[in-house]
């Protein structure tokens, strides 16, 4: 069962319980013609087939990487599972956020509507300590914005990095590639990574390197010399200008075919910037398909392996403490 919402301006967005997964946003072009501009699948099976590539969910409990699946939290060694590789990706295998089924309560609130997810993951649940209760709110607003809004509360010290996977095609899912999308991305800095996109501790300045977004450009512009990294393409962890702790906006997208636009803002430390390299054509919504390179990803959060470097921003959270964290995907045209 799917719940969905419409804002006074047509615009349409659609969920599912599974993964608090949004699976259609129905965004106005130039002409102010809607398309559905996320990836997904028309039904819940497509959602749990080997084609899924975390289309649209809630991710965690830690999103992105950790190495080999470990990490020491007072004194204590944790081994998570080893899903991706000899590591552990975007929190685990058999109870990951984007397999739960989330309980949803959708709302009307000050002229918005939208979804409220939640969930308590067991002590232990995919290996991590503590039992971790989350409250994912998802906000359509007139403004043509999608918000999301997460909080979470724990019984143990554990870590705690949650995103949404969201694949966006400016053009509408299944339009082809996005390599001529434009991008900004306000930050100086990036995390150095391995061949396995694991940190390595270091941070470096984008500059004189395809990384460097402060300017708006075509992402293809510089592709070349990403395509053959052990990326595929953009799969890297951008240190974000600003305050964490601040709403403020971090990314900028254009589409020059629709003249659709989206703004990205957020409270988070740090963004993935991530073109969909593992795409392989899979058949998504309509019978359309997804190649390599169709869609992008920005997922605001913390740096990934956090856990194992004490030089970047924590990720641990205490009893008594209160995870938050909001993204907003803002919506116009050019």
């Amino acid at each position: 069962m799917s719940i969905n919402v419409t804002n006074s301006h047509g615009m349409v967005a659609k969920w599912i319980h599974r993964g608090g997964t949004l699976t259609e946003l129905h965004v106005p072009d130039r002409a102010g013609n809607l398309a559905d501009v996320v990836l997904g699948f028309d039904n819940p099976a497509g959602y749990q087939s080997g084609g899924n590539q975390h289309f649209g969910c809630i991710t965690g409990r830690f999103a992105n990487r950790i190495r080999h699946g470990q990490f020491s939290l007072d004194g204590v060694e944790y081994q998570l599972a080893r899903n991706h590789g000899e590591h552990h990706l975007h929190g685990g295998g058999d109870r990951s956020l984007d397999r739960i089924e989330w309980q949803a309560e959708p709302f009307e609130a000050d002229g918005a509507s939208g979804v409220r997810f939640t969930y308590t993951s067991p002590d232990g649940e995919e290996h991590y300590p503590g039992a971790l209760a989350m409250q994912v709110t998802y906000t359509l607003t007139d403004e043509n914005a999608l918000r999301i809004e997460y909080e979470a509360t724990t019984d143990k010290p554990t870590p705690v990095n949650l995103t949404n996977h969201t694949y966006f095609n400016l053009s509408g899912h299944g339009a082809g590639s996005i390599l001529d999308h434009q991008l900004r991305i306000d930050a100086d800095r990036f995390t150095v990574a391995d061949d396995d996109l694991i940190p390595l501790g270091e941070i470096a300045s984008v500059a004189d390197t395809p990384l460097d977004f402060r300017t708006r450009r075509a992402i293809g512009d510089k592709f070349a010399e990403v395509l053959e990294s052990p990326a595929g393409g953009y799969d890297h962890n951008y240190v974000l200008n600003g305050p964490t702790g601040q709403l403020r906006t971090i990314a900028e997208v254009y589409d020059p075919r629709s003249g659709r636009t989206m703004r990205v803002e957020t409270d988070q430390p740090a963004v993935q910037f991530y073109t969909g390299n593992g795409l392989h054509g899979q058949t998504g919504k309509q019978g359309k398909t997804y190649p390599r390179h169709s869609a992008l990803c920005l997922e605001t959060q913390h740096y990934p392996d956090s856990p194992n470097h004490p030089s970047f921003p924590t990720t641990i959270l205490r009893p008594g403490e209160t995870y938050r964290h909001v993204c907003v995907y803002a919506f116009g045209v050019e």
